[in-house]
């Protein structure tokens, strides 16, 4: 578990204190709102519990929708909180349910993206405990780290092993980040069913903030 000081802690829950509101979805590059404030983009695998995580951290309950079939969202879904960050939500990989075109076609906005945004200050890429680090979230290490953006891992549903394992699978994750260019050299573990970590999430995006 990170730490962060008292301060840091209550910095987090004021920025993200349930007034998080859905700004836009982007399908194209020429969609993309103007850069405006610090932006932080979260990325996972499909059922990684990206949305019940984003929920989390906002404090609003059902603010991230998933989709009822995996892969199937091909959008880059804009939140604003309180003026002052934008949270983006990209589409989970791993299950696309597309045709190898369409999948093309988006990994091109996705990579637009990355290597053109002025105001994107880090990419959260999330992993599920139960599965650890896969071969596709291999390939975003890889895209995060061509694009020169700041990466940092989170680890969801912490809850659903114990923490022997749980602490085996921090130590082989952080060594999956030993030699990529752009990854923060720690991870937070979190549980959005138990709220665990969610502070320190928040305390995380408060300090890229100020």
């Amino acid at each position: 578990m990170i730490e962060f000081s008292t301060e840091q802690l209550l910095a987090g829950r004021q920025l993200l204190n349930g007034t998080a509101k859905f700004r836009m979805g982007v399908a194209k590059l020429e969609q993309l709102p103007p850069v405006d404030r610090v932006e932080i983009a979260f990325a996972g695998r499909s059922n990684v519990g990206k949305s019940s995580l984003l929920n989390a951290v906002t404090g609003v309950n059902g603010l991230a929708r998933a989709s009822n079939t995996p892969g199937r969202t091909r959008e880059l879904n804009f939140f604003d909180v309180e003026n002052q960050v934008v949270l983006v939500d990209m589409p989970g990989y791993g299950f696309a349910k597309a045709s190898k075109k369409d999948v093309r076609q988006w990994q091109g906005v996705l990579k637009g993206y990355l290597r053109g945004r002025v105001g994107l200050t880090r990419a959260f890429v999330l992993i599920d405990a139960r599965h650890g680090v896969m071969t596709h979230d291999v390939e975003m290490f890889s895209m995060l780290d061509d694009a020169a953006v700041a990466y940092q891992l989170i680890i969801t549903k912490c809850d659903k092993i114990n923490k022997h394992e749980l602490a085996e699978l921090e130590a082989e994750t952080l060594g999956h980040l030993k030699k990529r260019a752009a990854a923060i050299q720690n991870i937070h573990l979190t549980s959005a069913e138990k709220n665990f970590g969610i502070d320190q999430l928040r305390a995380e995006i408060a300090g890229l903030v100020i």
